[in-house]
């Protein structure tokens, strides 16, 4: 499990309580970009599961199935042979696999859904004649898996559709049954929460370019490992066993090659991420599925054993870099679990409460909230805690980690984070120039301050103690009564009657491109 795993389960949480699939009560925010791992975890979660451990072991579960279903679905372009693991080999022999598999993120449910698409594709190019229903459906759950994987949706309709070659007709009520999900929740999406994409879309900005930075995410998971070796010798196997295949079956075979492309495209463009390895699974996994197995012969016997070695050295020894220096790497690229370890000092951290003592969080926060009267806004600034009185409701900022202050805080508490996850302030902001992908906004406290303190800029400057400037409090009170900002407030925080509804709807398109200085003093004039 890892922090940001952990923000899912608040949203899960909440949804449990009546409160919505929202991460803070009263605010509606979209803060998991997985639509469907929420949903699937809040359905267990309503057998009175432990949502960190549901989390982990449908994970795995989902993982395991979905190995087991791209093994099968290579195994049936070989019919009447020996096949052996050849691709899975190369996953297995990755620690970020089976770190992100347990990680509290829709891995897990990337790599079942993924490989099942396939695995279905693959029925109908082997046994022509097998219902579309259940394909179709599926395919079509796509962008509620991932926004992204609507490419892989539509790349896999295309292919279905030249599999099986239905008439005009029947090919429209395809599309209607594989469309009506994801629509339908597209349309509530922009009249909740008042966006065409989840604010994670905005936090991180995934229409922005950063090739150099998305090229150094790629070889931050090739070098470690060597990668070069397992893919070379898999392009050799590919060679030997991918020849005279019938038709249906090299659409099958070239399909998640393309699908892989294109992913790994947009993963490059937009900077990759800041978790090691984490964004270039699904590509990778795709370029893997039509070698995932392959039969075992004389031609493929010494590539495969190459692979072997290279797995069992790659599994037990290979590491990244953050993950032997307990580092940050650069542009903040970092082993997820290594860091989550270090930070808790847990050895295999599952639980909130496993992160409750990490300093500079809940135990410096209770501290600064002592013989504080009242709702309170507590932010952190150079590493202190500053605590004054709010308007309504407590609210506080966490620095960085989210998830398990989210988890651990009471649910009447608002939990915002300057990075912009959970905080529509903060994703509508623009981005620091140069700062690593899904670390490049970074909202001042004087937002905060100003957004829910209760007193002048004044008052609210002299409870910090001075530490935050007056004028940066009552710019940032000007920006936040700018129509736009104020409009976009309202879109989350109004209550949500039909009227707002159709208002978020109609408007989401525009609001979605709001952006504004993260400099109050720039803000407050319209930049």
């Amino acid at each position: 499990m890892c922090d940001d795993g952990l923000i899912v389960l608040r949203t899960v949480q909440n949804l449990l309580d009546g409160n919505g699939p929202t991460f803070n009560a009263g605010e509606r925010v979209e803060a998991n970009t997985s639509t469907l791992w929420t949903y699937i975890v809040a359905l267990v979660g309503l057998f009175g599961v432990r949502l960190e451990w549901a989390a982990v072991i449908l994970g795995l579960l989902f993982a395991a199935a979905g190995m087991a279903l791209g093994l099968d679905g290579a195994r049936r372009l070989h019919p009447s042979k020996l096949i052996v693991p050849a691709g899975a080999l190369l996953l297995l022999g990755l620690s970020p696999f089976w770190d992100f598999a347990t990680s509290g993120l829709e891995t897990g449910l990337v790599t079942c859904w993924l490989a099942g698409v396939w695995w279905l594709l693959v029925r109908h190019a082997t046994r022509p004649g097998t219902r579309p229903w259940a394909t179709v459906f599926i395919l079509g759950l796509g962008p509620l898996v991932r926004p992204e994987f609507a490419l892989v949706t539509v790349l896999g309709g295309v292919a279905l559709l030249l599999i099986a070659k239905p008439g005009w007709k029947r090919a429209l009520l395809w599309i209607l049954v594989a469309g009506v999900l994801p629509a339908g929740y597209q349309i509530f999406r922009m009249g909740y929460y008042g966006l065409i994409t989840p604010n994670t879309a905005l936090a991180k900005e995934a229409s922005k370019a950063r090739w150099d930075r998305g090229f150094y995410y790629i070889a931050d998971l090739l070098d470690p490992y060597l990668l070069v070796i397992p893919l070379l010798t898999l392009v050799v196997v590919a060679a030997l066993v991918l020849r005279k295949l019938s038709r249906a079956t090299t659409i099958v075979v070239v399909l998640p090659v393309i699908a892989a492309l294109c992913l790994l495209f947009y993963v490059t463009r937009v900077g990759g991420d800041y978790m090691h390895g984490r964004m270039l699974l699904p590509p990778l996994l795709l370029l893997l599925l039509p070698v995932l197995a392959v039969p075992l012969g004389k031609w493929t016997a010494l590539p495969l054993l190459v692979l072997g070695v290279w797995a069992l050295v790659s599994g037990g020894w290979l590491r990244a870099p953050s993950a032997v220096d307990h580092k940050i790497g650069a542009h903040s690229i970092t082993d997820s679990r290594v860091f989550w370890v270090d930070t808790t000092g847990e050895s295999h951290p599952i639980l909130a409460e496993d992160a409750a003592q990490a300093p500079g969080y809940l135990p410096e926060l209770a501290k600064a909230m002592e013989g504080k009267e009242g709702p309170v806004v507590a932010v952190s600034l150079d590493h202190r805690w500053l605590v004054v009185p709010a308007r309504e409701r407590t609210v506080v900022s966490s620095p960085g980690a989210l998830g398990f202050p989210g988890l651990l805080l009471p649910y009447d508490y608002k939990v915002v984070d300057d990075l912009g996850l959970a905080s529509p302030l903060a994703s509508h902001s623009l981005s620091i120039k140069g700062w690593p992908m899904g670390h490049d906004k970074l909202l001042s406290v004087a937002w905060t301050l100003a957004d829910a303190g209760r007193g002048t800029p004044e008052e609210l400057a002299a409870a910090t103690g001075g530490a935050v400037d007056a004028e940066e409090i009552a710019s940032a009170r000007r920006s936040l009564a700018r129509p736009e900002i104020q409009e976009m407030l309202a879109s989350v925080r109004a209550p949500l009657t039909g009227s707002r509804f159709w208002e978020n709807l109609v408007h989401s398109v525009g609001r979605s491109g709001l952006r504004y200085d993260r400099n109050p003093y720039i803000a407050q004039h319209g930049r």
